[in-house]
């Protein structure tokens, strides 16, 4: 028998045997997969967008049954899914309380000046990252739009110059909230219709001076909201969003003109 043949052989029955030893692992180790969870991942919208806080929906489903995962993390789902999840998995929850999106900044290009010319790509962390951006107030709407371009359903729409959510299509999924470099949209429950649009932590002569609708920090709407609904955070009103707050004084009497109904 040649050198040359014997090397074959060789190689070949190794092969052979190591290809061997893994059919046999693969029939003997295998972990099977809970049938349920393809079940599950098929009954989720498969909208992908990480507001459950896993990867994706097959990631959910999988949690769900292996991990222990509450049932009631999908918003996109809603009542439907989760009445399907209650009847596959025998558990019982409560609806999540339904949650929108809100930018909180009311400084559109009529109120809010630039100051300067930006002219690169158009992104908001591209031009945050740009001299801390263009517009005159540093805590302010860029108006480059990433947050819609992150929002799977179309729900945030330019309009001059600032984005704005609208309610009915937003599905609570957060893709937003992590694409803002300003950390001006927050997630609040659908019942609150009343928001202070400021986010600036600036005193409010400086307010003054970059946004015609910032807060001033006068305090007129914490002595006027019920149950101390709003307070102050340093110079900035803030909704406590936890308490009912439907006080038409607070939108009349804010000399910013920055609290309103949505």
């Amino acid at each position: 028998m040649t050198p040359i043949l014997t090397t074959a052989l060789t190689i070949g029955g190794a092969g052979l045997a190591c290809g061997g030893l893994l059919a046999l692992a693969a029939k003997f180790l295998a972990v099977k997969e809970d049938p349920r969870i393809e079940e599950i991942n098929g009954i989720l919208p498969g909208a992908n967008c990480g507001g459950c806080g896993y990867a994706g929906c097959a990631a959910y489903a999988e949690a769900v049954l292996l991990k222990g995962a509450p049932i009631n993390l999908c918003a996109p789902g809603g009542a439907e899914v989760l009445g399907h999840l209650a009847d596959i998995t025998g558990e019982t929850a409560k609806v999540a309380e339904h949650k929108v999106a809100v930018v909180l900044c009311g400084g559109d290009v009529s109120h809010a000046p630039r100051k300067f010319d930006y002219n690169g790509v158009a992104d908001c962390r591209a031009a945050h990252a740009t001299g801390g951006g263009d517009k005159s107030c540093s805590f302010g709407c860029l108006g480059y739009a990433s947050c819609s371009h992150a929002c799977p359903v179309g729900a945030i729409e330019m309009v001059n110059g600032i984005a704005k959510v609208h309610r009915d299509l937003c599905i609570s999924c957060g893709s937003c909230i992590r694409t803002c470099p300003r950390h001006l949209i927050k997630m609040v429950p659908y019942a609150r219709t009343i928001h202070v649009m400021c986010s600036s932590k600036d005193k409010g002569p400086a307010v003054k001076k970059a946004c015609k609708v910032g807060c001033i920090g006068c305090t007129i709407c914490t002595k006027l909201a019920e149950n101390e609904s709003i307070k102050m955070a340093g110079f900035l009103a803030v909704v406590d969003y936890e308490k009912d707050l439907d006080s038409d004084a607070v939108i009349e009497k804010c000399p910013g003109k920055c609290i309103v109904r949505i």
